[in-house]
């Protein structure tokens, strides 16, 4: 069983047990922060879903409407002027075969995302040992295989994140910052419900959102009521 600290231990004694509204929990996730850095408020769905058949897997996307906080770096992997716009448009690594070819030798890319237009990717597909492990293959799913590479670098630099389950079937997802708002992080938690409840696959039954969490980085966890 994990071991908390102190100061955690002391902020969850003033955690109520039970559900809040989605504004009540986040406004006691942002009192409750209290790490001397800004910390990042996620949220955790457990979703009623067989991870183990493949059409009841959840992946898509979601656009943050005030971002999530964090810079990410993103590679791209393109060809001619797709290439160069991607670049312009605020890609960190940009390149073709020849940066296939680095990342099959060097057997890594320090990136969080990775794009690619449709015609690379029979050279990045054979990246998967390296690009699968740590979730950065690219998939049409998530917008990440596209011909139009610039629009996509822009979208995910502007907040547009990846929403994938895991094998227990939970959904884990930062939607911003301490530091923001508690109207803002709202709107972030509203646009994500919304998104995984669109989502529910057709051949899921039973109650689809089991249970919905907020914390900051650092603080307990808690319960939100979507349906208040």
């Amino acid at each position: 069983m994990k071991k908390y600290g102190k100061k955690y231990n002391e902020v969850k004694k003033n955690i109520p047990s039970d559900k809040q509204t989605v504004s009540d929990a986040l406004q006691i996730c942002k009192d409750s922060a209290n790490a001397n850095f800004d910390e990042s408020v996620d949220v955790v769905f457990s979703l009623g879903i067989d991870t183990k058949a493949a059409e009841e897997n959840i992946r898509t996307t979601v656009s943050l409407p005030h971002g999530n906080g964090k810079t990410i770096k993103i590679a791209v992997f393109a060809g001619g002027e797709a290439l160069t716009e991607a670049e312009k448009a605020g890609a960190d690594i940009v390149g073709g075969k020849e940066l296939a070819t680095k990342v099959a030798s060097e057997e890594k890319l320090d990136v969080d995302l990775v794009i690619s237009t449709p015609e690379m990717m029979a050279e990045v597909g054979q990246l998967g040992k390296i690009l699968g492990p740590q979730g950065l293959m690219p998939n049409p799913k998530t917008g990440t295989v596209t011909p139009n590479v610039a629009k996509a670098v822009e979208d995910f630099k502007k907040g547009k994140v990846e929403i994938k389950n895991d094998k227990l079937g939970n959904v884990h997802l930062s939607i911003g910052k301490v530091s923001f708002s508690a109207d803002d992080l709202k709107t972030n938690l509203d646009e994500v419900i919304a998104v995984i409840t669109r989502a529910k696959p057709a051949s899921s039954k039973g109650e689809y959102i089991k249970s919905v969490h907020v914390s900051s980085t650092m603080g307990p966890s808690v319960a939100v009521d979507i349906n208040l």
